[in-house]
């Protein structure tokens, strides 16, 4: 108990750490705002039978904020495509490019590109929604009740001023916080299904419906998951670096030894989010356009088939491969380190440095996409094959494994910063060399 009091012993890491808190409580309250004109009951039921689409997905990042048409609906999720999207154009744009290597100028100019794309994505995203609500119905019960422009219009105004809000509270989180505040959100919206999950097993064990040896099972599963992705995601792969020595003027500076840590995972959970969207595109679709073919393919990737699974380990195993190539760039990395002197010792400085990096990113990153590819899927077999109720999927246990492990990271370097022992005594939270 001691280590936790340690927390609140240092006045700066208590503040950020109520701050956050009282911005997660301001998120959860405003997720159960309700967004006027539509009716909450028969929207709740459209999407309970919605779980396999990409409605169902949406929700799981906004916490049921879209389930209940709250002011939240649209979640974090504007932002996290805003960046992604910039991202990407970095590849392929120049001028974006140049703005990432120039520092805490440039990244302020993409923070306001994102800022600008996240209110553009958000109009397109409400407008889409508010049109689409208007046709859905539920037992005769339309969901929107007055339908219309002023609907719309309405509507699109509400979520986007949420989605933005939300921005605006995760950069507060980042700034005065503590932990990253967009990932943070979103961690949030998924922790809070945990008190229903635990009273969904507890039900389902009280009436038989699950025996013990199972319940017994999935805690074991969940132990053996959440172990795998703190190892894997603090996981590295150090690659030796050794800079030479410089004298300028009458000092002598480099000589020392150190590392280039490369992590078995560096995409994150981003590739399992691309190939969720795309695997419940699909069935969404399907549910709007009535033609044979297309629902022939939502038949054939619907969940819990062969053909689903293949492609949904598949396409996660590509994007790990494709967003790491995206935001790591080996040619970058041995031009800095010839810039400044360093070199990997065995291997000659420049090209022959990029290749040697590109060789072992390439090896690690296949461990990482079969791990992502694993975690995410096997879940899905529990409850789909296996007819478990496995409360939670892959891609909401890699967020919050991953969230936590960032947010005591940070927790431990403000301790350690003041001279305390830390977060945790033993075995401090830092990453494993492979």
């Amino acid at each position: 108990m001691s280590d936790i009091a340690n927390i609140f012993r240092v006045p700066e890491l208590r503040r950020r750490i109520l701050f956050t808190a009282l911005i997660l409580i301001v998120y959860r309250i405003g997720a159960h705002i309700p967004t006027p004109g539509i009716d909450a009951a028969a929207l709740s039921d459209v999407f309970s039978r919605a779980s396999g689409t990409l409605f169902g997905f949406f929700d799981l990042f906004s916490g049921g904020a879209l389930s209940r048409a709250s002011v939240f609906a649209l979640g974090i999720m504007p932002y996290i495509d805003a960046s992604i999207i910039l991202q990407l154009l970095a590849v392929v744009v120049p001028a974006i490019e140049r703005l990432q290597k120039e520092g805490a100028e440039g990244r302020k100019k993409i923070t306001q590109y994102t800022r600008y794309g996240t209110v553009l994505i958000a109009m397109i995203q409400g407008m889409g929604i508010s049109i689409g609500l208007e046709g859905v119905a539920t037992d005769g019960q339309m969901v929107v009740t007055h339908p219309g422009w002023g609907f719309r219009i309405m509507t699109t105004l509400t979520l986007t001023a949420g989605s933005v809000l939300l921005m605006w509270l995760g950069e507060q989180i980042s700034e005065r916080g503590i932990g990253n505040g967009i990932s943070l959100l979103i961690f949030a919206g998924i922790i809070v299904r945990v008190p229903e999950a635990i009273l969904g097993s507890y039900q389902l064990l009280r009436t038989g419906e699950m025996k013990a040896y199972i319940f017994l099972f999935l805690l074991v599963v969940m132990i053996l998951v959440v172990a795998g992705v703190v190892i894997m995601t603090l996981g590295q792969r150090p690659i030796p670096v050794q800079y030479a020595k410089r004298v300028v003027g009458r000092k002598v500076y480099g000589g020392q030894a150190t590392h280039i840590p490369l992590r078995i995972n560096t995409a994150g959970v981003i590739p399992v989010i691309f190939a969720a969207s795309i695997i419940v595109l699909p069935p969404t679709v399907a549910q709007f356009v009535a033609h044979p073919w297309m629902q022939w393919v939502a038949q054939t990737l619907s969940p819990g088939t062969l053909s689903y699974f293949a492609l949904y380990g598949g396409s996660i195993i590509f994007f790990t491969y494709f967003y790491t190539a995206i935001i790591f760039n080996p040619a970058d990395v041995a031009e800095n380190l010839k810039k400044y002197g360093g070199f990997i010792p065995g291997i000659r400085p420049g090209s022959k440095t990029a290749e040697f990096i590109e060789k072992v990113l390439d090896r690690i990153t296949f461990v990482g996409a079969i791990y992502l590819a694993a975690i995410s899927v096997f879940p899905e077999v529990l409850i789909i094959w296996a007819n478990v109720p496995f409360f939670f999927g892959g891609t909401a246990l890699l967020i919050v494994v991953g969230v936590a492990l960032d947010t005591a990271q940070q927790i431990e370097a403000h301790l350690v910063m003041r001279h305390y022992e830390g977060f945790i005594k033993r075995g401090k939270v830092k990453g494993r060399a492979f």
